[in-house]
Order: C-alpha cells, then sequence, then structure tokens
C-alpha cells in the first residue's frame, strides 16, 4: 500500500488519507480523483485481525 502511495504522488494532489490500518487489521488509501470522487484502495489483512481478536 505504501508502495501505491508513493506511485501516486505525481499524478494524486489531493490525498485525503495516507495508507493505514483500521481497527480490524485492514489496509487502505483514500484520495480524490480529478472530478473530486474519493477512491479507497483497500486490501484485507486477515491474519492481523485474526491475531488481534483471538484473546
Amino acid at each position: 500500500m505504501d508502495r501505491v502511495h508513493q506511485n501516486l504522488t505525481g499524478f494524486v494532489t489531493d490525498f485525503a488519507q495516507r495508507a493505514l490500518h483500521d481497527a480490524l487489521g485492514h489496509r487502505s488509501l483514500l484520495f480524490r480523483d480529478p472530478d473530486g470522487n474519493l477512491v479507497n484502495f483497500f486490501t484485507p489483512s486477515p491474519r492481523a485481525a485474526i491475531e488481534k481478536f483471538a484473546r
């Protein structure tokens, strides 16, 4: 996901959210396209979620 952010940096001027993990361990990156639409790149991280909630 960090590489996606790096690759988009030359094209995207409005990142709404840098790549981060959510409460379930999924990772996402939000930015606005030239028309103002919010785009979400998302990747599940099931291992992180399983480890977090295994307790």
